[in-house]
């Protein structure tokens, strides 16, 4: 009875430990460049077409679940903003967009340090803040993503990744978002 209670709690413990060394979770925050692509926006009949980029930020939740030694998912939960500027005739607008995005990764470890990232990524619209009262926005936006993980540390490390919308941004233009990002981050 004794060896049957103790095989099992040894069991257990190495289950736990494997279970560790399978998922890491975390935390990451950065720097988004980020521009819309496509064709002007007509606001009051007025053409909108010079777009400049916007410089924001994204932070949000991670976590790593290894399958192989050579290939990992990384699921994400981000707060990222994302928009562009507009100008006509002197009048210019900054379109600036909050999203809840959610990029499922699939990361290729090219060496225990350097990993290549691709993956789709969801985005639904939290807020929209712009120079005009007109909400135009669409709530939900589709993407894909690609980039380079670097791992600094066991627990810290950094990426590099472009984001490229594939869905319209807009109800009233057909643009769509993309955008830099550039970040730091820490695993558990």
């Amino acid at each position: 009875m004794k060896k049957t209670i103790l095989v099992t709690v040894l069991l257990l413990a190495i289950s736990s430990t494997m279970q560790a060394q399978l998922v890491k979770f975390g935390i990451k925050a950065g720097l988004n460049y980020a521009n819309q692509t496509g064709s002007e926006i007509t606001i009051n009949s007025t053409n909108y077409n010079k777009k400049d980029a916007i410089t924001s930020y994204h932070a949000g939740l991670v976590a790593e679940i290894k399958l192989t030694d050579g290939f990992s998912v990384q699921p994400e939960l981000l707060y990222s903003t994302q928009g562009a500027s507009y100008e006509n005739a002197g009048e210019e607008f900054k379109n600036e967009l909050g999203y809840l995005s959610i990029p499922v990764l699939a990361k290729f470890h090219l060496n225990k340090t350097v990993s290549l990232d691709l993956g789709p990524q969801a985005s639904f619209l939290l807020s929209e803040r712009n120079d005009f009262d007109v909400k135009n926005a669409e709530t939900f936006e589709f993407g894909v993503a690609g980039g380079l993980g670097f791992n600094i540390t066991k627990n810290f490390f950094l990426q590099g990744r472009y984001v490229l919308g594939l869905t319209e941004a807009s109800k009233e233009a057909e643009v769509k978002n993309s955008v830099l990002q550039i970040s730091a981050g820490f695993t558990f």
